[in-house]
């Protein structure tokens, strides 16, 4: 009585998944460049359309393929995200040391 939804998409070409190359691009992106720090909102923008386009995928099945890409692109995302917050913590631990030495006149001696 009940078909099996995948067989309705299986006579149908399968679509490459919303979000997928984009999620895919900008986790790339935000991993090449993370150590300037700008990156970080690549890297959420990366993981918004990477969960955006795997909700999409396990709404529809078989309509959709690219969901590696999609999966590819959320841990880009997230491993570009945590370098970019590891690069900001460093960028900030330096100007602050720097700020501490001038105040302590410390740099007086270099």
């Amino acid at each position: 009585m009940y078909e099996n939804q995948d067989n309705n998409y299986s006579m149908q070409e399968r679509r490459t998944a919303p979000y997928a190359v984009a999620a895919m691009v900008l986790g790339i992106v935000s991993l090449m460049a993370s150590a300037l720090g700008l990156t970080l909102v690549l890297g959420i923008l990366g993981l918004v359309y990477s969960n955006r386009g795997l909700a999409e995928c396990r709404r529809n099945p078989g309509m959709y393929s690219g969901e590696s890409m999609l999966i590819a692109g959320k841990v880009t995302s997230i491993v570009g995200i945590v370098l970019s917050c590891i690069a900001i913590a460093f960028i900030v631990l330096v100007i602050l040391l720097g700020i501490g030495l001038v105040a302590a006149g410390v740099t007086d001696a270099l």
